[in-house]
């Protein structure tokens, strides 16, 4: 019962704050005020989902310049994870356009200005990497999901290069970021989130401009290698167990 209490004031909350978005997204041309709303919106959802966020690295990154982050994809919570994780950053997604057609989530997504990346049109991708470096021309960082879907084992999948291309082109030094526990926490098909501890691991950044075009395998190499060190693999695996068994989630570390 209280659990769908906190579920309607979300959804309620969701549904002015969207229309709020996609107005001010008309008169907002990279989305900054936009993006203000949807740290508030995020941070709701992560308090009222009974998360406990731990956030390590964070003093390795300068609050007043742009990032790649290239992250680790376990479940859609993975993206207010990221907001309140990173709150002195401008944040937008490469993210497919099917997204963008989802009522209210999608709307938000435009209002906010996420870039939009079509897969199958190769021409239209060009174009996202170039509305992707003027995002950061514009003082935001962008976040890249390389496996391009959410693992169903908590395993890394091979990454896809578009991201470091973004990088080597832009000159944006990369940021490795590793997510553990939103797999177990809102796993892959399921709607509800359980409460549980969350933790970000934030690498030091690499400069990009350092490796040559030749060097895109090592660059995404590289990046792969710092992320998988800082996994905790199977997370989705752990948690049908601890759901079967009525294990319990002890949370740890510092609350953000």
């Amino acid at each position: 019962m209280f659990y769908a209490v906190k579920l309607a004031i979300v959804i309620a909350v969701t549904m002015v704050l969207s229309l709020v978005m996609v107005l001010c997204g008309l008169f907002d041309a990279h989305g900054k005020r936009v993006y203000r709303i949807s740290q508030f919106w995020t941070w709701l959802i992560v308090k009222f989902s009974g998360i406990t966020l731990t956030v390590k690295g964070l003093n390795r990154l300068d609050p007043q310049r742009q990032y790649l982050f290239v992250v680790n994809h376990q479940s859609n919570f993975d993206i207010p994870v990221l907001v309140q994780a990173l709150p002195q950053f401008q944040l937008r997604w490469l993210a497919k356009k099917e997204l963008f057609w989802i009522p209210l989530f999608g709307w938000a997504m435009w209002a906010a200005k996420h870039i939009i990346v079509d897969r199958a049109n190769s021409l239209d991708a060009l174009k996202s990497l170039t509305l992707a470096m003027q995002r950061i021309a514009a003082g935001i960082s962008v976040v890249v999901f390389p496996e391009g879907t959410s693992s169903t084992d908590g395993n890394l999948l091979p990454f896809k290069r578009g991201g470091f291309l973004l990088a080597l082109k832009s000159k944006t030094p990369i940021v490795p970021v590793t997510i553990n526990g939103t797999g177990k926490l809102l796993a892959r098909g399921e709607w509800r989130v359980r409460p549980g501890a969350i933790d970000v691991t934030i690498g030091a950044p690499i400069a990009a401009a350092d490796f040559r075009r030749g060097g895109l395998r090592g660059l995404s190499a590289q990046v792969q290698e710092i992320i998988a060190a800082n996994l905790r693999p199977s997370d989705p695996i752990r948690a049908s167990e601890e759901k079967l068994t009525g294990a319990a989630i002890a949370p740890q570390g510092r609350t953000v």
